[in-house]
């Protein structure tokens, strides 16, 4: 009888002194050590690269160059690439960038610098560089008005313009939140009032004003710095060289 009161005895000691397993707790993996500098080690993702549309490869095969490249500071809102202009369509597709000779977009370049000297804040902004002979014939086309008056403003194709080499960029300044300066016209006006030769008629007569026509001052100033020259009926053409010079230095662009 002692043995087995004994025997009872111990189970009750046993029971009480033992207790039940804990359930092992796992932490989620990015709380881990190892996780932490698994994470520290991950590269960030790189960019994907530029997807290059069947004009800017032409340009870039026959020598041009991307002007941002050179300087990233540049604004370019090609409007022959929208519908925003005077013919209202897009004829450049997907390409987005300004492509010039690489001599001309480094004068570009040396007229960025000049702007920021004298006002740091600002950047050149273009709105077309080289253009193909094609979109020339399609501009030429579209604008239905005579002869002597067209040639003001567009080359004839049988000719071709500067920009068809690559050598002439149609532009403007901008501030430092990228809006462009008030010139007194849109880009591609077609009138007096966007002829540099007639900005002190306009100034007297109320059409331009003093702050207007300084702004195109200032861009004729750092253009002509950098060695273009302007047109007397565009306050935003500029040219790198004559179209003699032109035929002999570059290929024109088909």
């Amino acid at each position: 009888m002692r043995c087995i009161l004994f025997f009872l005895l111990l189970c009750i000691i046993f029971s009480c002194d033992h207790k039940p397993q804990e359930t092992p707790i796992y932490r989620p993996l990015a709380d881990s050590v190892f996780w932490r500098e698994k994470s520290d080690n991950v590269t960030a993702a790189k960019p994907a690269p530029k997807v290059l549309c069947a004009l800017e490869i032409k340009l870039m095969d026959m020598g041009l160059v991307d002007v941002r490249s050179l300087d990233s500071m540049i604004r370019v809102d090609l409007r022959y690439s929208s519908t925003n202009n005077f013919f209202g369509a897009d004829v450049y597709g997907n390409l987005e960038d300004a492509y010039l000779q690489p001599d001309v977009a480094e004068k570009l370049i040396s007229a960025q610098e000049l702007l920021h000297k004298s006002h740091s804040g600002y950047n050149l902004y273009i709105y077309d560089a080289a253009r193909p002979m094609f979109v020339q014939q399609i501009m030429w086309d579209t604008v239905k008005i005579p002869i002597k008056e067209k040639t003001k403003y567009l080359s004839n194709p049988k000719k071709g313009s500067l920009h068809n080499y690559g050598a002439a960029v149609d532009i403007t300044i901008c501030d430092s939140l990228g809006k462009p300066l008030d010139m007194g016209t849109d880009f591609d006006y077609f009138g007096e009032l966007a002829y540099p030769s007639k900005e002190q008629i306009m100034l007297r007569n109320g059409s331009l004003t003093n702050e207007q026509i300084a702004n195109r001052i200032l861009l004729r100033s750092v253009m002509s710095g950098a060695g273009f020259f302007n047109i007397q009926t565009e306050w935003w053409h500029f040219n790198s060289c004559n179209r003699y010079e032109a035929e002999l230095k570059y290929k024109r662009i088909e």
